[in-house]
């Protein structure tokens, strides 16, 4: 890392660096906007600095949540994308029955991270969604997906999702989100 050149990962995304003086000993690191931050506390020297830059790196690498718009992994970007995506989940989870006539990225759904309109088939996503992990995505656009199924949340309704393994835990995260986001709370940790 020397000075005046910018940090990259492995796979070439952006690194940044926050120095935060309310942060005391934690160090953090996460996606945001396709760039790699570490967040570290502000009174961190520059030797710390690298070497804290370097452990988190090596965190995000193994952890593996990234998906890179260049990946085999990459989150769907694009309409298309997330129709290909659908069409993976409901073959996986729904044994094919989800068979959406159309699935896009929206921005005018700011109470909602999905809805369906079982009558047409239509499937749309919030694009707030797209910064989080794809297994987040993929349990809201599966939640869709069940919607064309049945219309309501009714036990019927919950059975598909159970097959989804990360149904619990997305809506965790989805709940959390919700209520930092009321409160405020939307800086990174």
């Amino acid at each position: 890392m020397a000075e005046g050149i910018p940090l990259r990962t492995d796979d070439g995304a952006p690194v940044i660096v926050r120095r935060s003086a309310r942060r005391r000993r934690t160090v953090a690191a996460f996606w945001e906007d396709g760039n790699a931050v570490v967040a570290i506390p502000a009174s961190f020297t520059k030797s710390q600095e690298r070497e804290w830059v370097r452990r988190m790196l090596a965190k995000l690498k193994t952890q593996g949540e990234r998906r890179s718009a260049g990946s085999n992994k990459s989150k769907p970007a694009t309409d298309q994308a997330l129709e290909q995506q659908a069409a993976h989940l409901s073959r996986t989870y729904l044994d094919g029955r989800a068979v959406p006539s159309s699935v896009r990225w929206v921005t005018n759904q700011n109470s909602r991270w999905g809805s369906a309109t079982p009558a047409d088939g239509t499937i749309r996503l919030s694009h707030k969604l797209q910064p989080m992990p794809q297994w987040v995505i993929d349990y809201v656009l599966l939640h869709e997906l069940a919607h064309l199924l049945v219309a309501g949340h009714n036990a019927d309704f919950w059975r598909l999702l159970e097959a989804y393994p990360e149904t619990e835990r997305a809506k965790a995260f989805l709940e959390g989100v919700a209520f930092a986001t009321a409160r405020g709370l939307t800086e990174g940790p």
